[in-house]
């Protein structure tokens, strides 16, 4: 298999995108040199990695597997270049992290195998808990940071962010679903569904804020405050939900029972963002840390 640095380098352009005239743009490269090179990998992996269409491009199932490993490379050969003349590896210390479970499920493992990978000798202590509890311990300088949903942040007085990712929400349904085939689905075409709601605090109250500009909003057959629970709901066609898509799988078997379908109207994100208590002084750990968060989201 004869795959390069820059093709790779093309592909996460273009699924970050979802288009390849944006990847193009953000490499900054002509849109015929980077069909070119999409076309090539998947010559070269011998399968489609993406769905094209009139909006744009849309990765497969083999295409998001192969995003992972991707961008695994490219932290791998980042993590390589950095360590190169540098000292960063010998810092100690230790640094207080608070965290949510939605962060804790789908977004930190990979940030704190590369911190870990980098500086082996910083400790880091881990705090999951609730949003609002994350807040109380970030103002009282309890922890250092917190990665948490910064679209709902209620202290924002005292407390810094910046956003990391942008995720958004999308309808999920059965394949077999009448509405599945659908074209331009419009939550209007879902107000006689029944609904299965996420009970988690962090996401607690968001489809509940989506359907509050209807009369009828649908029925919530089901609450849960399992995320398996509402896969499982969702894919044997009891109900339909309202998530983001931090928290589809389509590389796993999410891809084969459950279609996550945008809607014509423009749904709220949900923001993952690194927050601090405002006018702190970080200590190096903490810079080192955020640093490294940095690099992850590039």
């Amino acid at each position: 298999m004869n795959i390069t640095f820059r093709q790779i380098r093309y592909f996460i352009a273009v699924a970050e995108a979802r288009s390849v005239s944006g990847g193009s743009s953000a490499v900054g490269i002509s849109q015929s040199a980077v069909t070119d090179a999409i076309r090539t990998l998947e010559q070269e992996t011998g399968v489609t990695l993406f769905h094209r269409h009139a909006k744009g491009v849309t990765l497969t199932r083999e295409g998001q597997q192969f995003l992972r490993h991707a961008r695994s490379i490219i932290d791998a050969i980042a993590d390589m270049a950095g360590g190169v003349g540098r000292e960063e590896d010998q810092a100690t210390g230790q640094i207080r992290v608070g965290v949510t479970p939605v962060v804790t499920g789908y977004f930190l493992s990979d940030i704190i195998s590369r911190f870990r990978r980098l500086f082996p000798g910083i400790e880091i202590v881990l705090v999951e808990d609730k949003r609002s509890y994350i807040e109380h311990l970030l103002v009282n300088g309890e922890i250092d940071l917190g990665l948490l949903i910064v679209s709902n942040l209620e202290q924002r007085s005292a407390i810094d962010h910046e956003v990391l990712l942008r995720s958004e929400c999308r309808a999920w349904m059965a394949p077999s679903h009448a509405l599945s085939d659908v074209d331009g689905l419009s939550l209007a075409d879902l107000e006689n569904e029944p609904l299965v709601a996420l009970s988690l605090d962090e996401l607690e109250g968001l489809i509940d804020g989506i359907w509050g500009k209807f009369d009828h909003p649908p029925r919530v057959a089901w609450r849960t405050s399992s995320m398996e629970g509402v896969r499982s709901l969702v894919g044997t066609g009891a109900g339909i939900t309202l998530l983001p898509d931090l928290l589809y799988r389509p590389w796993s078997l999410d891809g084969d029972r459950i279609i996550a379908k945008r809607t014509r109207e423009d749904l709220p994100t949900v923001d993952i963002g690194l927050a601090w208590r405002r006018l702190t002084r970080h200590s190096d750990a903490a810079s080192l840390f955020m640093d490294t968060v940095h690099q992850h989201r590039r």
